[in-house]
């Protein structure tokens, strides 16, 4: 059968740099950092007292606030970047075809500030069950694309995927194929997290993958560099509005950029550790070469999962030499983790859009926060250090890799 194009005709972010499109790109091409001290909880006795959380952000500037009431954090934030998104595409009319449209979304955690809270006031009590009644709502993972759904009256496919921090990747994923298999004429995707919390923050204190640069909090998202000691904890959304390529031509809609291909794959190796040698990270970015009908040298910028660990950003570097060969080093590598902080299941969507305005503006935001070369990178490699770099891009692979091992890395590409 012949596959449909897809483009993307709307976006919308809510990040800890910029809490629209435009800021959020204002803040990656002048490599502003969003790491701050944590105000969401106490966060003295943590062993990490600092995180890139949203800021300045009133859901109610987008929901009736009986109805916000009824929801956590983190599909606050998916109502917020629907709304841009939506809006931004100019997709709903009384033309639109309601059955054909889909929103399918990603989160790593879902509503875990609601757990969480529910969980202490049981705690607290007398062991006699009061429960909110809206608790399993507010807090399973698929809720939020349910909201966007009802908001919009968009009835065609609608789910979440959970693959941790590859989830929202994994959802344009999703979209791409149901619009390019003829399933559907549009899909809102994306992903959203809220986990700047006592839970999440312990939790991921606990098995040290958090960077503890409490005397320098601003730089302590540092991928690549000989220091970096762990990844910074942010929260935020992205939201895309993916659309078969006719159908947004036909309405006369702006579009960003096509998609083209998406890879999935598998380290099979180690719940939280990637594999040493990069395969399965290897194997992720040929399978999204090779649904795309590209060859390395097509790609102009790879914008890397690169949290700022030890093990990880040595391993992501290896499947990149893996991949593009000399062709590495026409690259133009970076991780915008460095300036966002890691969103979790939010990232892959986030980046995506850093990906795409890569694209329209022609310019590739920064790996910032290097301040010393690391012998296990090759220093031939253009790892945009410390500030943005105009240049051709004519496309983009974007990677995103979760606990338990799943790989997931998707290419745009400006739109002929």
């Amino acid at each position: 059968m012949q596959l449909r194009r897809v483009v993307v005709t709307g976006l919308g972010a809510l990040t800890p740099i910029g809490n629209s499109v435009a800021e959020y790109w204002n803040g990656l091409s002048n490599g502003v950092s969003g790491a701050n001290l944590v105000t969401k909880f106490d966060a003295s006795k943590f062993r990490t007292r600092f995180a890139c959380e949203v800021k300045g952000f009133d859901p109610l500037d987008f929901i009736d606030r009986k109805e916000a009431r009824k929801m956590d954090p983190y599909t606050h934030y998916a109502l917020a970047v629907a709304e841009e998104a939506v809006g931004d595409s100019g997709l709903v009319s009384d033309q639109l075809n309601l059955d054909r449209v889909g929103v399918i979304w990603g989160s790593g955690i879902g509503g875990l500030r609601s757990f969480l809270d529910e969980a202490i006031e049981f705690a607290r009590g007398d062991g006699t069950p009061r429960f909110n009644p809206f608790f399993i709502p507010k807090m399973i993972s698929d809720i939020a694309g349910g909201y966007i759904s009802i908001k919009y009256g968009f009835r065609g496919p609608n789910f979440t995927t959970v693959s941790a921090c590859a989830s929202s990747n994994n959802a344009l994923i999703d979209a791409f194929n149901y619009i390019r298999l003829g399933m559907a004429d549009a899909i809102v995707s994306g992903g959203s997290e809220a986990c700047v919390n006592e839970a999440a923050m312990g939790g991921f204190n606990a098995m040290k993958a958090l960077s503890e640069r409490n005397d320098d909090f601003a730089t302590a998202s540092r991928p690549f560099d000989l220091d970096r000691d762990g990844f910074v904890l942010g929260e935020g959304a992205a939201c895309l509005v993916l659309e078969e390529y006719e159908h947004a031509k036909a309405r006369g809609a702006k579009i960003y950029a096509e998609v083209v291909g998406g890879g999935m794959s598998a380290d099979a190796h180690h719940i939280t550790a990637p594999h040493p040698d990069g395969l399965g990270a290897t194997m992720v970015m040929k399978n999204a070469l090779a649904d795309a009908g590209m060859k390395p040298e097509d790609i102009d910028y790879v914008n890397v999962h690169g949290t700022s660990t030890p093990l990880g950003d040595v391993s992501e570097t290896k499947a990149i030499k893996a991949v593009f060969g000399d062709h590495a080093y026409n690259l133009n590598i970076s991780s915008t983790k460095s300036m966002t902080g890691h969103l979790l299941g939010a990232a892959g969507a986030v980046e995506a859009i850093a990906s795409i305005l890569a694209i329209q503006h022609q310019t590739v935001p920064p790996t910032i926060n290097h301040f010393t070369d690391d012998p296990s990178f090759d220093p031939k490699l253009n790892f945009t250090f410390n500030k943005a770099q105009k240049r051709e891009v004519r496309a983009v692979l974007s990677n995103t890799f979760g606990f338990g091992g799943h790989n997931v890395s998707v290419i745009f590409k400006k739109v002929d």
